[in-house]
């Protein structure tokens, strides 16, 4: 079959093998035989080779890739990149206790984020981290105040919005004077001389983040000319600047995108970094995680009616919001490789949760699935599970790592007891 739905996987961490998909060595009908649906699966060779391509493309400059946790916050997911020498990129307190736990050193631990609390501010100075991308000047303000509390410094660099178009999604554009993120970048040269200033902050970089899920390069090079001319002014000032975060943001194919390679990506934005001699942070998250996992769920009931075809299987928005949330679009295969003669129908492949928003797919054309077959939701690892809820007291699902032909459960299902710990009848 040539059509979209057969496509094959978006990666080859996920190959077909004597008719039945695989996370590399591991059989998808094997791993939910052993731990049930809806369950998130993950490769560890895939999350190691986005990881190795950013760190290739970048060697020519001092780098560090500091994996952006709001994508995919699972402790072994975290460690695994650690142990290949990536450091975090956190936007609250429970991420930077997460980062700890899975054994990132601090000293590659970087903290975004619009809102941090002073608490937060504490309990990253006390762990000594990189640094903070400080977003406004209120920000700048309160942690000037709760360093020289500390009888410290902290180091920081401004987020600046280059007031850039990412042309991606509107939820998820940041770059542009309209959003929330960063200093307008009209206002940047003067935050960064108050920074200077104040006694409880060190400056030492420059911060932007465009947005995310990029698929043109023409916008980061934009944002990161604007950066570099903002550093020259800067030291024309004599504030120094010694590092500079290109955010993250770069995309994955979902269907029919074609976004740019790593070593692409690179290739924009060193000409001008090189020039300055800085050391390179970055905070890729779902091009690192995204197309590493893949959301296993089971078939139901296949309904009828007489103006739709619903395929209603076991996983939920609750699980996977993205589709509802975005409209994103999700590759979803059979497990069981479907037949070359095999009837084709369109269908909406929906959840059980009580709204008209639970679906993972409207209108797909797909190999007619049958009660209990399995089908896998491709290209979940980023925003899937860290975005799951118990809407409807649903628990969530488990978690499991594959590792060639072996795999780890790193997130039990929860259980109905789980949804109820810390509550009280009163």
């Amino acid at each position: 079959m040539s059509n979209d739905f057969l496509h094959m996987t978006p990666t080859t961490h996920y190959p077909y093998r004597h008719g039945q998909l695989c996370c590399e060595g591991v059989p998808l009908t094997k791993l939910a035989d052993a731990v049930g649906t809806p369950a998130y699966v993950y490769s560890r060779a895939a999350l190691l080779e986005s990881y190795g391509a950013y760190d290739h493309a970048f060697k020519d400059v001092p780098h560090l890739v500091c994996y952006s946790i709001k994508a995919n916050s699972n402790l072994a997911v975290i460690a695994t990149l650690a142990r290949a020498g990536a450091g975090a990129d956190i936007v609250s307190g429970g991420e930077l206790h997460r980062a700890l736990r899975a054994g990132v050193s601090p000293k590659r631990i970087i903290f975004s984020g619009v809102g941090k609390t002073r608490d937060e501010m504490r309990d990253a100075l006390k762990a000594e981290i990189l640094l903070f991308n400080v977003e406004s000047v209120g920000e700048l303000r309160a942690l000037d105040e709760v360093a020289r509390e500390m009888g410290t410094r902290a180091p920081v660099a401004l987020r600046v919005n280059p007031d850039v178009d990412p042309q991606t999604h509107r939820y998820i554009a940041t770059g542009l004077k309209s959003a929330k993120f960063g200093i307008p970048y009209t206002q940047a040269l003067t935050a960064y001389e108050e920074a200077a200033r104040l006694p409880g902050l060190q400056v030492v970089g420059a911060d932007m983040h465009i947005g995310s899920q990029l698929t043109k390069t023409s916008p980061l090079g934009d944002a990161v000319a604007r950066v570099a001319a903002l550093v020259k002014q800067l030291r024309e000032r004599r504030i120094e600047i010694t590092t500079i975060d290109v955010g993250g943001g770069l995309g994955i194919r979902y269907h029919d995108e074609t976004p740019p390679s790593h070593a692409e990506y690179a290739t924009v934005l060193l000409p001008a970094l090189k020039e300055l001699g800085v050391t390179v942070l970055l905070e890729p998250g779902r091009s690192i995680v995204g197309n590493a996992g893949a959301l296993l769920t089971r078939v139901l009931y296949h309904k009828q009616t007489d103006a739709k075809t619903f395929v209603v299987v076991d996983a939920a928005m609750n699980d996977l919001v993205r589709p509802a949330f975005y409209d994103s679009y999700h590759a979803i295969v059979p497990v069981t490789e479907a037949r070359a003669n095999a009837p084709v129908e369109t269908a909406d492949v929906v959840g059980p949760i009580c709204e008209s928003g639970d679906f993972f797919a409207k209108d797909r054309a797909m190999p007619r699935p049958e009660e209990g077959d399995l089908l896998a939701i491709l290209s979940a690892g980023a925003y899937g599970f860290v975005m799951a809820s118990n809407y409807n007291t649903r628990p969530r699902p488990v978690e499991v790592l594959v590792d060639g032909d072996r795999y780890t459960i790193v997130r039990r299902r929860e259980t109905f007891e789980d949804l109820v710990a810390g509550e009280t009848t009163a």
